[in-house]
């Protein structure tokens, strides 16, 4: 092949010899022999050349601050490198909040001293393979620093043995960047690629990370790392449901979720997380639905990422052009941001709502195949799937490993999703209706307004008509009104009285005394009852009532 020069390569950070094959730079090493050893290691069969590159004046890496004040809080003579998605992350100028460090010797201990020098927390991650974690809080932002054994006897081999290229970078702490695997190309090729041919059979689980990543970055994943995630999806079957259940729920939880569930699904992987979903697949539905059943729940869940980003707490002018879209941001866009603070809560640590809520959208329809009825003139319907959906929804919740009160909120979701959508249906929303909405949903409510959002754009598209689209997020803003605004007059009212109260009326003591004060709360919510004397004399009515039919 021609002799290649710098000229014809893209800029390298850092000094040091890169070696070259037709596909471009395939590894990079401090001796020509490092970058010759890096390149048989990512392009087994392609010959390659070394050329050196001297110091040049790319600007350094954006690191935050406390990569100094870990770097001077190492004790003299570490052998320590910056590796993976943290070093990926800077080279592509994006947040760093988490720093990753090989090093040569036991983690564990290493972990344990910066933590002294930096006055922060120390936690043992994996005692077997010597890595601990640094926890620091610095303005009010939280960074881990975790602390890692080298896998193999050298950088090189550590690296290689990662999954992708990308995230097989390391930073020395001289800030020179060592790149044997070829990352910083596919970075700038925006190409996710394997750094190894058995690298997915080692670790299934990168078949998902792959999908994840290539949404978050923005990239494509190329061929043979497609090819070696499609032939590997049996494999996952050998993962904890645990490491299934973090890297699908980080997914679900990103960026392009429904393009993230097409890849999978395209891969085979989907249905080996939520075999559910398959039955969805060509179930026809009637107008006004445009899609069937698991085309309408992807174009849900991509409406919902639509959704969402107009009710972000930063207004998206752009994203909101649309007329649907816009009517939304100007009448939900005042609980921006309270929706911004529930979907970013977290009921399971390191598990935002904003990941349960499009797990539930993703699941809301699940039982429409079950409940699949056509009529005589040939209209199509599934007559209370909800009924059942939320059934499904909550076992499949409960095999993905989530804690108690995740599996709650998904099958609320799903359980509840339609009462929008029948409150749309009628005049204005009643106190009354809103009080029995969200004392079924409880904090789920605000999850179902978003959903429900989503739905009608999903079953209708460009088809949806502007009275009935004003309908549905009129009611989504009464029922946020109430839960935001009016909390103990609609939603939460106070007791006005108690069991006792109800007891000396003649009530025996049962489950009658629940039901009557029940009543008095509903008729407090709906404005009808303010004080403790019209609350007992609400409870003397009813008992009257209840006398006279005896």
């Amino acid at each position: 092949m021609p002799r290649p020069t710098r000229a014809d390569l893209p800029p390298q950070r850092g000094e040091g010899w890169v070696a070259v094959s037709r596909s471009g730079p395939v590894g990079k090493g401090l001796t020509a022999d490092d970058a010759r050893a890096a390149a048989k290691l990512s392009r087994l069969k392609e010959p390659a050349q070394v050329i050196f590159f001297p110091t040049d004046s790319t600007p350094p890496l954006a690191l935050p601050a406390i990569f100094d004040r870990a770097r001077q809080a190492l004790p003299d003579g570490a052998r320590v490198w910056l590796v993976g998605g943290s070093v990926r992350d800077a080279l592509l100028n994006r947040p760093v909040h988490d720093l990753d460090f090989a090093v040569v010797g036991d983690g564990l201990s290493m972990a344990r001293t910066v933590a002294n020098r930096l006055g922060a927390a120390f936690f043992p991650l994996d005692e077997s393979r010597g890595t601990g974690r640094v926890v620091v809080i610095e303005n009010d932002q939280r960074f881990y620093l975790d602390f890692a054994a080298l896998r193999g006897d050298d950088l090189n081999t550590d690296l290689a043995a990662r999954d992708f290229t990308v995230n097989a970078i390391a930073i020395a702490l001289d800030g020179r960047v060592l790149d044997p695997m070829g990352g910083q190309a596919d970075l700038k090729s925006k190409v996710l690629r394997l750094c190894g041919p058995s690298s997915i059979a080692d670790d299934p689980l990168r078949a998902l990370r792959a999908v994840r990543l290539a949404a978050q970055l923005d990239f494509r994943i190329e061929r043979g790392t497609r090819e070696a995630a499609r032939e590997a999806a049996p494999l996952l079957a050998n993962v904890s449901p645990e490491r299934v259940r973090d890297e699908f729920m980080i997914m679900l939880g990103g960026r392009k979720p429904a393009a993230s569930l097409r890849a999978l699904d395209s891969l085979g992987l989907l249905s080996l997380i939520v075999p559910e979903l398959s039955a969805l697949k060509g179930v026809a539905q009637s107008a006004p639905h445009i899609h069937d059943v698991w085309q309408h729940t992807l174009a849900v869940v991509d409406y919902l990422e639509d959704v969402l980003a107009v009710l972000g707490r930063a207004h998206d002018v752009d994203a909101a052009s649309e007329y649907a879209l816009g009517y939304a941001a100007a009448r939900v866009g005042r609980y921006r941001g309270e929706i911004t603070d529930h979907l970013a809560a977290e009921l399971s640590v390191g598990r935002s709502s904003r990941s349960l809520l499009f797990l539930a959208a993703l699941l809301h329809d699940i039982a429409k195949p079950q409940t699949r009825a056509a009529e005589a003139d040939g209209r199509v319907r599934f007559l209370r799937h909800e009924n059942l959906g939320w059934a499904v929804a909550r076992d499949r919740a409960i095999a993905l490993r989530l804690s108690s009160d995740e599996v709650e909120r998904v099958a609320a979701v799903v359980a509840h999703h339609m009462r929008p959508a029948l409150l749309s249906q009628g005049e204005a929303v009643t106190r009354r209706a809103i009080y029995r909405f969200f004392r079924a949903v409880a904090s789920a409510g605000v999850d179902v307004c978003l959903l429900t959002l989503a739905d009608l754009l999903g079953t209708r598209g460009v088809e949806l008509g502007r009275d009935e689209w004003a309908a549905r997020v009129d009611t989504v803003v009464a029922l946020l009104d109430a839960y935001y605004k009016q909390p103990e007059q609609i939603v939460r009212p106070p007791a006005l009285i108690s069991g006792g109260d109800v007891m000396a009326l003649g009530v025996p003591q049962g489950p009658r005394v629940g039901e009557l004060l029940e009543a008095v709360r509903e008729a407090q919510a709906a404005g009808d009852v303010s004080s403790r004397e019209e609350a007992i004399s609400l409870v003397a009515r009813l008992r009257e009532g209840e006398s006279s039919t005896d």
